[in-house]
């Protein structure tokens, strides 16, 4: 199992994901492709002391870049979808 701050990489702010916060206690963060929802949630429980209620996944496929140089294919990456306890928020700023 990894250590919290190995699965957590960082919080990911966008406007979709704003609005959700606001409204319904709901936070992404890019976090480690090997991490299972488990150790997700564990890892964010422990990170925010706060009560995770459920944790979607996705995996975004990286693409490929030209550059003058070829071609360059960036990397796959993991993000997380959490749903905080009611009445329970993550401070990120």
């Amino acid at each position: 199992m990894l250590e919290a701050h190995y699965i957590l990489r960082r919080p990911l702010l966008t406007e979709k994901v704003t609005g959700a916060m606001e409204d319904a206690n709901v936070y992404a963060f890019e976090v480690d492709r090997r991490a299972s929802k488990d150790e997700i949630k564990a890892a964010i429980e422990k990170a925010y002391s706060v009560k995770v209620v459920k944790v979607n996944t996705q995996v975004r496929k990286g693409g490929s870049r030209r550059f003058r140089y070829g071609k360059v294919a960036e990397s796959s990456w993991k993000r997380a979808i959490v749903r905080v306890a009611e009445g329970q928020s993550i401070e990120l700023f």
